[in-house]
């Protein structure tokens, strides 16, 4: 929120876990995010406790958006979309970590 307020660009937020995007839109973001669809899991204490393997996500987007759709909390933050996120079009994503990719999507430097 603070890079994009900084860069004058309007954003909606959605939290969450209290909205959590279901199997189709995760699919959405998956098949346009810039970057490896493993990037959008969360490998915290939560993904080792559930005894996970990173492996099995790299390059998985199925994967990934089963596990997502399934374990929200997993589900890497802050996530960028473009686009209509409730329509059925293509959309383009980004990871927000490191913090310079936020500026890079949003198309600004500070």
């Amino acid at each position: 929120m603070a890079v994009a307020e900084e860069l004058g660009v309007e954003v909606d937020v959605v939290l969450y876990m209290k909205e959590p995007p279901d199997g189709p839109l995760l699919g959405r973001i998956a098949a346009g995010l810039d970057g490896p669809v493993e990037d959008l899991v969360r490998k915290d204490s939560q993904f080792r406790k559930l005894e996970l393997d990173a492996d099995d996500y790299v390059g998985n987007a199925a994967a990934v958006v089963e596990l997502l759709a399934s374990r929200k909390a997993l589900l890497q933050r802050p996530i960028l979309v473009r686009g209509d996120i409730g329509g059925g079009g293509p959309l383009t994503a980004c990871v927000g970590r490191p913090r310079d990719k936020l500026y890079d999507f949003l198309g600004g430097r500070p």
